[in-house]
């Protein structure tokens, strides 16, 4: 009902429909969306957009996010998610502002960058588990302080993994007053996928249902 991960089997969520790491209060974010999983022909698009800089690509990925924009939130605001000067000065542009512009101008909601990158990390993909947690822990910090307090926010990055970036830019928008941060991107990571591959799930089979090792 929270961080919106696919699951495994129900008795992995609580009474309130909530994961064990959301239950224990480990997501800063109050829900998260996606358009589509983070796989084929999307992940060859984001791939496209992000690293070989195809920014025209930026109009379809933003009207996907178009159609996948919370119409059950109210949202004050769109917050991309910054990246450090160094990487953009390589990169040419930051894809998360492209992209918040774009669902700006599908849905007339506005959009503020009251965070910045305050330190360089290592590239997430490079890491996995705790250490992505660790990595961006105190990455972020608010610019615009008082422009966060009280807004309903939504918080837009291109993909979701493990959700250590977007948490950790959440918790400095809550730090700072935001009285909700929902989450918004282009796909996310079945993680399910990931440990099929690695031969951690395994059907059982007289209910077709999976488990972990």
């Amino acid at each position: 009902m929270k961080c919106r991960t696919p699951f495994l089997r129900e008795r992995a969520l609580d009474e309130d429909g909530q994961c064990r790491l959301c239950a224990a209060g480990a997501a800063a974010f109050d829900a998260a969306y996606a358009w589509g999983g983070y796989e084929g022909v999307l992940k060859d698009l984001i791939h496209c957009f992000k690293f070989h800089g195809m920014r025209s690509l930026g109009t379809a990925l933003g009207g996907y996010l178009a159609e996948a924009f919370p119409r059950s939130e109210r949202i004050d605001a769109i917050v991309p998610v910054p990246i450090h000067w160094t990487r953009r000065m390589v990169r040419g542009f930051n894809q998360c502002e492209l992209l918040a512009r774009e669902l700006s101008r599908h849905t007339g909601v506005p959009v503020m960058k009251p965070l910045a990158r305050v330190r360089r990390t290592e590239k997430q993909s490079n890491l996995a588990g705790a250490k992505r947690r660790r990595n961006v822990s105190g990455s972020f910090g608010a610019i615009r302080a008082e422009s966060i307090r009280g807004k309903r926010l939504l918080l837009l990055d291109d993909v979701l993994t493990t959700g250590a970036t977007v948490n950790e830019a959440a918790r400095e928008l809550k730090r700072h007053g935001a009285a909700r941060v929902a989450v918004l991107t282009v796909a996310r990571v079945d993680r399910r996928s990931l440990w099929a591959r690695e031969g951690q799930f395994e059907p059982h089979r007289a209910t077709g249902e999976g488990s972990r090792r």
